[in-house]
Order: C-alpha cells, then sequence, then structure tokens
C-alpha cells in the first residue's frame, strides 16, 4: 500500500508524524475527491484541543505573539499547532509570507507543527480550508490549536466560527479606527491586548477601547479584559495566556464551550452546503450560455432576481 494512501496516512496521525499531517492537510486543500471521506473519518477524532484565534490589523504583532505564546506552551509540555493565515501571492496563488521564516525559532520544535495557508480571495480571513486543517492536527492529538489570521474589519468576523477563544491584538496608532471598527471586530474579541504598549497614543488607545466595551451588552457574563504587551521583549505574553486559560474555564463553568462549538459547527454546515450549492449551479451552466443569458437581461426585459429562480429551479 503506497504511503500517499489516505487509510495508510490516517492510520500514522499522531503529533510526531508531521508528514502524514501534512500530506492530509494537502489532500483536503486540493479537494481531491476523497478529501470529504477523510473529513467523516477524522471528525470523531476531534474536540479536544483548544482552539484559539488571534486576529488584528497587520503590523500589529500577531505572529510575535503567536510565537512567543507557543513557547510558553511548550513549557508546559502542550504541542501546538499554528495554522497561519496569510494573503495569497497574486503572482503563484500561494502564501506570501512563509512560516519558517516568521516563527523560524519555533519551527523546529518536535513539537509545533506550523502550516501556512493563503486566503485565496476568502474575504473571512481564514482559507476555506483552514478549520479542515484544524480538525487534521485536533484529530492527530494536537492539544493547542492557533489561527493567526490576516486582516482587520468585518470580513474578519470567520475567526470567531473556529475558535473557542478570539484575540484582537491592536496597537497605539489603532487608537483614532478603533469607532470604525467597533460594529465589527470590536464585537468577536474575548479579549483584547494592546501590543507595542510602549510606544506614544497607548494610553488614548486603552481609553478609546474601554469607551467601546462600555457599550457593549451589560448583561454578558463574560467582561473584555485589555491586556498591554510589547511581544518583541516578551512582556505581557503569560498574561494573554492566563487570560486565554480563564475564558476557556469561564467557557466550560457556564456551559458556553459546547454552545458556542455547537453554533459554530451550525454556520459551518451551512457554509458548506452554501458552497456545494454554488459549485452545482455553475457547473451545471455552461459559460458562454450564462453570459449570453446575462448580456440579454436588458434586451428581454428580465431581471437578475428571474434569472437567478431560473437557475436555481434547474438544479432544485
Amino acid at each position: 500500500m503506497s504511503s500517499l494512501n489516505p487509510d495508510n496516512l490516517l492510520a500514522r496521525l499522531t503529533p510526531k508524524n508531521k508528514s502524514a499531517i501534512s500530506r492530509l492537510i494537502s489532500i483536503v486543500e486540493s479537494e481531491r475527491t476523497n478529501s470529504t471521506d477523510i473529513m467523516n473519518e477524522l471528525f470523531p477524532k476531534t474536540g479536544n484541543a483548544m482552539r484559539i484565534g488571534i486576529t488584528g490589523p497587520p503590523g500589529a504583532g500577531k505572529s510575535t505573539i503567536t510565537n512567543q505564546l507557543t513557547k510558553l506552551y511548550r513549557q508546559e509540555k502542550y504541542t501546538v499547532a499554528v495554522i497561519a493565515v496569510d494573503p495569497t501571492s497574486p503572482f503563484t496563488g500561494g502564501a506570501l509570507l512563509g512560516d519558517r521564516v516568521r516563527m523560524s525559532d519555533i519551527g523546529t520544535d518536535e513539537g509545533v507543527f506550523i502550516r501556512s495557508m493563503a486566503t485565496r480571495g476568502s474575504l473571512g480571513g481564514l482559507a476555506r480550508k483552514s478549520v479542515d486543517t484544524a480538525d487534521i492536527v485536533d484529530a492527530a492529538g494536537y492539544d493547542i490549536i492557533i489561527f493567526e489570521t490576516v486582516g482587520v474589519g468585518q470580513s474578519e468576523l470567520d475567526i470567531a466560527q473556529a475558535a473557542d477563544t478570539t484575540v484582537v491584538v491592536l496597537v497605539p496608532e489603532s487608537g483614532d479606527s478603533v469607532q470604525a471598527m467597533k460594529a465589527g471586530l470590536m464585537e468577536i474579541a474575548d479579549f483584547f491586548v494592546l501590543n507595542k504598549s510602549d510606544r506614544p497614543g497607548a494610553d488614548n488607545a486603552m481609553n478609546s477601547i474601554t469607551s467601546i466595551l462600555q457599550l457593549k451588552n451589560v448583561e454578558d457574563t463574560w467582561k473584555p479584559e485589555i491586556i498591554k504587551s510589547i511581544a518583541t521583549e516578551n512582556f505581557g505574553i503569560e498574561l494573554i495566556k492566563n487570560e486565554i486559560e480563564k475564558h476557556r474555564q469561564f467557557l466550560i463553568n457556564d456551559g458556553k464551550l459546547t454552545e458556542r462549538r455547537n453554533r459554530n459547527l451550525e454556520r459551518r454546515v451551512k457554509a458548506i452546503i452554501s458552497d456545494r450549492l454554488n459549485e452545482k449551479v455553475w457547473n451545471s451552466w455552461r459559460s458562454g450560455e450564462l453570459s449570453r443569458k446575462i448580456l440579454s437581461l436588458n434586451e428581454t426585459g428580465s431581471s437578475p432576481y428571474k434569472l437567478a429562480e431560473e437557475i436555481l429551479k434547474k438544479i432544485l
């Protein structure tokens, strides 16, 4: 039996077998015909890992925080998988930033697995297959999964649909834009990290974030904290780790961990159905035929709604 056989790879799936993990991720990411079977086989073995989302504007220091957090978890003998979601290269379609470049000092640790994934145009900041990748490393037995995502704003909200705890990293320069972010990124944070807090404007940024938090639902039993850090100097990283654990215990004690995960699964099922329907719709129409119908809308006096209904009727 070939070592690339999915059954063989699944049987060898352990945190120490990074080769088997990488090959399974590649199969799923490329959407080969057996990728759904792989995910069906793996899913019952998931649910044990703590899933942490780290997001925020570019240049906020997310990679450095992820790097330092991973070191702390490794000191406690936890295995850590980092899923670093990068901008898509306009030339190759691959991840623009290499994981080895950003996290070279943890990349050689046998207890750490790092996978860079390109967003490939995904508006939510997470690559389409990043949650599947998390399931694979979860089933392999990793204790901690960290999603580190690119981007900022309302399109970043899908990280909250993948993580148990979402950490939003800001910098003092973010202070002026906090108001604009309050309906999007600010809403998904379980707590905030003000990184590079030794820079001018840190106090103003703290005040801006605090004022937004005061407008949040007063009935929420969990109150997001704001933690100052200087990740390059390892300052505040222990506090971030402690806050993640504090939030996890809150979710468990309040019965909200299962509730949150079930809600995320519901959204995931809907996303899968949406993807499959999109694929079925466009595969059922020859591109030329569809283009002609679209171009003829004005001439025929029809409308986009009528054409959409025609397409749906054809597949349903």
